[in-house]
C-alpha cells in the first residue's frame, strides 16, 4: 500500500486559471498562425460553466485586427498573415493648418491613451516639433520655407508605439502620391512655380466651400496675378493672425503691412495657409476659363457672386448689406 502523498491532494485550476491559459495560448496561435489562429478556438476549447473565456477571448478580438506581412525569400514571396493591435485613426479635413493639426493629434492621442491604458508616443508638442524644420517632399522640386501645405489631410492609423517623424512621414508619402497627380503644364506657362500651385491651392481651400466654386476662384487670383492687383483674400489675414472664421477681421489687421496681407501687399504670401487635398491642387494648376477679378460670399454663407466688373461688385456687396 503506497503512503498518503504529504500536503493532500493537488490543487486542480479554478475556472479563470482555466480561461487564462486558454487565452494565452489563443493569443500565441493568433500571432503564429495569423488568420488560422481563429480555427484554434475550438481546439483550445469554447467557455467555461460562466463564459468567462468567450468574454475574454472577445475582449482580444475587439483590440486586435488581422495584416498581412510580405517577404521576400531565395525560393519566392512569402505572405504571413499576423495579429496585430487595432490601430487608431485621426482624420484631418482639407484645410486644416498644421496648428490645427496638432490640436486634433493631441486629442485623438489622449482617447487612445485612455483605451489602452499605456504611453502614447504622438502628442501635440512633438507633432510640433517633428514638423518645425521644414524638409522637401521626394517629388517635389524647390525651396520651401515651412512644412504647411505638404501635410496631407486624410485619414491615418497609428499604433500607440507611433512615433512622430514616422507619422509625419506618412503624411508626406501621401502628398506625393496625390501630388503626382497634378499636371503642372498650364501654371507653368504662366510662369508659376509648383510652390506657387500649392500656395495658391492652400487659398483655394480657404475660401470655397461648395466644390464647383474651386476652379472659379482659381481663375480670379490667376487673373488678379496677371493684372497686378492685391489678391485681397481675407483668409490670408485670418492665418496671419490666427483670427478664427468666426471673428470679424480688425482695422489694424486689413491695413496691416504684414506680407499675408493680401489687400495690401501685391502677389502670392510667402507660404501656403493651410494643407489642401487633391481637388484644390487641381483647381490650382487648371483655373476656369473665365475674366472674373472679383468676388464675395453670398448670404447663403456658401456660394460666391463672381464679376469681371468692379463696380457690379460694389452693388452686389451694397445690395446685400456689406458696406
Amino acid at each position: 500500500m503506497m503512503p498518503p502523498r504529504p500536503g493532500g491532494p493537488p490543487q486542480r485550476p479554478d475556472s479563470r486559471q482555466i480561461a487564462r491559459r486558454r487565452l494565452l495560448a489563443l493569443g500565441a496561435l493568433l500571432i503564429v498562425l495569423g488568420g488560422l489562429g481563429w480555427l484554434a478556438v475550438a481546439a483550445i476549447g469554447g467557455s467555461d460553466e460562466n463564459g468567462g473565456s468567450a468574454k475574454e477571448l472577445s475582449t482580444v478580438a475587439s483590440t486586435l485586427v488581422l495584416r498581412t506581412v510580405t517577404r521576400t525569400t531565395p525560393t519566392g514571396t512569402v505572405e504571413t498573415v499576423i495579429a496585430v493591435p487595432k490601430p487608431f485613426h485621426i482624420v484631418f479635413p482639407e484645410g486644416f493648418t498644421r496648428r490645427q493639426m496638432a490640436d486634433r493629434v493631441d486629442a485623438v492621442s489622449k482617447i487612445a491613451q485612455r483605451k489602452r491604458r499605456g504611453k502614447v508616443n504622438l502628442s501635440r508638442a512633438d507633432y510640433l516639433a517633428a514638423t518645425r524644420t521644414p524638409r522637401v517632399p521626394t517629388c517635389f522640386k524647390g525651396k520651401v520655407l515651412t512644412m504647411e501645405g505638404f501635410l496631407f489631410p486624410a485619414t491615418y492609423e497609428f499604433f500607440p508605439q507611433t512615433l512622430p517623424a514616422q507619422f509625419v512621414r506618412d503624411q508626406l508619402s501621401a502628398f506625393c502620391e496625390n501630388w503626382d497627380q497634378v499636371n503642372l503644364a498650364y501654371a507653368r506657362s504662366k510662369n508659376l512655380t509648383p510652390y506657387d500651385v500649392l500656395i495658391i491651392a492652400s487659398m483655394i481651400e480657404k475660401e470655397v466651400i461648395a466644390p464647383e466654386e474651386r476652379a472659379l476662384v482659381a481663375a480670379v487670383i490667376y487673373n488678379r496675378l496677371h493684372d497686378g492687383m492685391p489678391l485681397g483674400i481675407d483668409a490670408t489675414i485670418r492665418y496671419a493672425f490666427d483670427v478664427p472664421p468666426t471673428e470679424s477681421l480688425k482695422n489694424s489687421q486689413l491695413e496691416s503691412l504684414n506680407p499675408y496681407n493680401t489687400r495690401k501687399v501685391d502677389g502670392l504670401t510667402p507660404t501656403p495657409i493651410a494643407n489642401p487635398g487633391l481637388a484644390s491642387m487641381q483647381a490650382a494648376a487648371h483655373p476656369a476659363k473665365v475674366d472674373y477679378l472679383f468676388f464675395v460670399r453670398k448670404p447663403d454663407k456658401v456660394h460666391h457672386f463672381f464679376t469681371a466688373s468692379e463696380q457690379e461688385f460694389i452693388n452686389y456687396k451694397i445690395a446685400h448689406g456689406y458696406g
